[in-house]
């Protein structure tokens, strides 16, 4: 569904979409290719052996492919979002960002596949001959009524999942919060009266799943642009507007809401009037759906009806009906049971799922988007948050077990307990901390200093944090600064704050403050008044310590070290702390917190036990419970040598302190995190491979981080500054306008300070 906070330029949109490699997903080896060897196994001679084993049992693909975790995201482009029929090619954008829905959310690779078909039966037969390839079918943008017929054809004729996303998605969302509305105003599902507004996919399959969680058929009023559906018309009818068809004299959808109890809404902005919303049943329950403006706005219905119930596609109002809480999860659970197909008791399981995880208490990681007041179940919240990261446990588990009692699962899961178990450690927690961050920052924006504006790859990460609603960008910079906006589509310069060192009005105060701070190491009052004209890093740092703003972030044109010796003329570290910096390394499925890479050059025994500690709290703040190795070349004395007293220090500084974190040393690399080697020092402390790597200095430190930036397959987020008094962030001189971006949004939402 829309995020209707969300906003950019075409051109930025156009930028995104075509920097680096064009589009949004590759194909990534799952094995080594590095040698003959490899080469050998993975396809010929090796691929032999498989393919056999494959013609004597084909279950036996699930075992040898990618086929058992492998979805096709397929479309026409007859409905593509609310653009309509623009084409199949037009459609792949949006099909690649629902493959990439499934990757981060549910850890489903997936693959696009548009066809350049109107034919329902052309279509039909072209995604049934893909049966072989794929473990599940993912329907997308389809119009209604041929999405109807494409839909039932291919599950009859296909043995693997099938879901037409625009209709069952938004139905199981749906049907979730609907049971939570009726639990909270006492109703029995039974009893009440609703109203579908729309008679398309969605609708359609809204209709028949509300139904099947237990709303009464007979009280189920559909209506499309020409009134009621009623028993005995004939205009604009077919067969499945016709299987909903009521015995009732009412005609019209102010008629239909009169007295009714629910109002679900799949039709248009501005459906729904206030006047019908007077005339609806106490505690009234209304889903506003329409994408991308809803039949009626929140505020507007609770104007008229305080005690409305009212949910949207939004998610800047409370309780959004995102298909993202279901397609990810459902597909997974289906995919890992080996299911035949995904039937209605495994959508009813869903639903219900989702509608019990509402009702639990809400944990801390999700709490923190909304400013660390937790969310209780309530008229607010009835239905969860799509960040939650309980949702990949719950709702596959819940889905999976449907399958099994069903009768369509062919690969059982035998320990439930060890499927969740599974489930959780197939996502990196660090994703939904950064989902959460983002959250926190739209519901707390916060002012941040872009210092080095002149700076095309700057502006654009200003751009970016605007547009996203993290907050206002206080850009630094020279006069021409609106001008390099415009050339970046920004059609509205002006609205951005800019301040130039040479000639703003806080420079007198700037100068007061920062010679009272200075005087006394040295510096002349002309020297100052030089600084806060001439360097930009000053000035920035000046904003923040004058309350001008909330954060920076800077880095791109100094080195490091450069860069950060003009900010401690301005800012101090946390009281009783040294700063210092921490480089991630996120993969699909873990992080690894590598430290100090930025600050201290030969640490002490004791700075490296409080670099471990630092490190392990922004560990635990990204959601990952932390474990600790002091690397070395050394591990545990082999090979003996020198410059090995400062981490064997930091192993007994830490015994002394009694942290709550696993840690052990010295190690290498390998012995810290390969399991094979691991287990040739059983009295190793660590349970598992360590994911924070507090390095012996500097060197081995910043070398290791870029190394990895440059060498390796997963996403590097940092050096992030923690332990200064303000949130400042300084990015490398290689970083691009994400990465920027991203040191910004942690700055603003508070993770890394």
């Amino acid at each position: 569904m829309s995020d209707s906070k969300v906003q950019f330029s075409d051109r930025e949109a156009l930028f995104f979409h075509s920097t680096g490699r064009p589009g949004k997903i590759e194909i990534v080896a799952s094995k080594p290719m590095a040698t003959q060897r490899d080469l050998s196994l993975a396809y010929s001679p090796g691929v032999a052996v498989p393919v056999k084993a494959i013609a004597a049992d084909p279950d036996t693909a699930y075992d040898y492919t990618a086929k058992g975790n492998l979805v096709a995201v397929i479309s026409n482009g007859t409905a593509i979002l609310g653009l309509g029929n623009l084409g199949a090619l037009a459609s792949k954008p949006v099909m690649e960002g629902k493959a990439v829905l499934f990757k981060r959310f549910a850890d489903v690779d997936s693959i696009d596949l548009e066809l350049a078909t109107e034919d329902p039966e052309a279509f039909i037969n072209a995604v049934a001959l893909l049966e072989p390839s794929f473990g599940g079918i993912n329907l997308e943008d389809i119009k209604a009524p041929e999405c109807f017929i494409i839909e039932q054809a291919l599950k009859e004729r296909m043995n693997i999942p099938v879901m037409h996303d625009d209709q069952h998605g938004t139905a199981i969302i749906a049907a979730a919060g609907l049971i939570n509305a009726a639990h909270l105003t006492k109703r029995a599902l039974k009893d009440m009266t609703v109203v579908v507004n729309g008679a398309g996919a969605a609708a359609i399959a809204c209709t028949e799943l509300i139904k099947s969680v237990g709303v009464s058929p007979d009280k189920v009023l559909l209506c499309d642009s020409k009134g009621v559906v009623y028993q005995g018309r004939t205009e604009g009818m077919n067969q499945w507007k016709s299987a909903h068809a009521t015995p009732t004299t009412k005609r019209t959808l102010a008629e239909a809401v009169e007295g009714a109890d629910v109002f679900l809404g799949l039709s248009v902005k501005g459906a729904l009037t206030p006047d019908m919303v007077k005339t609806m049943a106490p505690h009234p329950i209304i889903f506003a759906m329409a994408n991308p403006d809803p039949e009626i706005l929140p505020p507007d219905a609770k104007a008229v009806r305080a005690d409305a119930i009212v949910a949207t596609g939004r998610s800047d109002y409370p309780n959004q009906v995102n298909n993202v809480l279901g397609f990810p999860f459902i597909f997974r659970g289906a995919l890992d049971v080996r299911a035949t197909g995904i039937n209605q008791e495994m959508k009813i399981a869903a639903a219900q799922a989702l509608a019990e995880l509402a009702r639990e208490q809400v944990p801390e990681e999700v709490a923190a988007a909304y400013g660390g007041a937790a969310p209780r179940f309530g008229r607010d919240y009835i239905i969860p948050a799509p960040f939650d990261p309980r949702l990949m446990e719950v709702v596959p588990a819940a889905v999976a077990q449907a399958a099994m009692d069903t009768g369509v699962a062919r690969k059982p899961i035998l320990d439930m307990a060890a499927y969740k178990d599974s489930l959780k450690a197939r996502l990196n927690p660090t994703t939904s901390v950064l989902t959460l961050a983002s959250e926190t920052a739209r519901a707390h924006p916060k002012r941040v200093v872009f210092a080095e504006a002149e700076e095309e790859v700057v502006l654009r990460a200003a751009i970016q944090f605007k547009n996203l609603g993290y907050g206002t960008p206080v850009l630094v910079g020279r006069d021409d600064v609106p001008d390099k906006l415009r050339e970046l589509g920004v059609e509205d310069p002006e609205t951005y704050e800019l301040h130039n060192s040479r000639n703003s009005p806080l420079i007198e105060r700037m100068v007061d403050y920062l010679y009272d701070r200075l005087k006394r190491r040295g510096t002349l009052r002309r020297e100052v008044q030089a600084m806060v004209n001439q360097d930009r890093n000053i000035f920035g740092a000046l904003l923040l310590a004058l309350g001008e703003a909330d954060a920076m972030v800077t880095g791109t044109t100094r080195t490091y070290s450069q860069t950060f010796r003009p900010i401690r003329r301005v800012l101090d570290p946390v009281e009783g702390k040294k700063p210092l910096g921490i480089h991630l390394f996120v993969g699909q499925n873990t992080t690894t917190f590598i430290a100090d890479t930025t600050v201290t050059e030969r640490p002490s025994a004791t700075e490296l036990a409080d670099i471990a500690e630092a490190t392990a709290a922004v560990a635990r703040r990204m959601g990952h419970e932390p474990r600790v190795a002091f690397l070395s070349y050394s591990t545990f004395g082999n090979p003996s040598g020198n410059w090995l007293e400062t981490v064997r220090g930091a192993v007994s500084e830490l015994d002394a302190r009694g942290v709550s974190f696993e840690y052990e040393g010295e190690m290498a690399p390998d012995a810290a995190l390969n399991p094979s080697i691991m287990k040739l020092y059983p009295f190793n402390r660590l349970s598992a491979p360590a994911n924070v790597l507090v390095m012996p200095g500097l060197q081995s430190a910043n070398i290791s981080a870029k190394l990895l930036r440059e060498l390796g397959r997963g996403s590097m987020i940092g050096p992030m500054l923690v332990g200064m008094e303000k949130p400042v962030q300084i990015a490398t001189m290689s970083s691009n306008a994400a990465e920027i971006m991203t040191l910004a949004l942690l700055a603003a939402a508070g993770i890394a300070h």
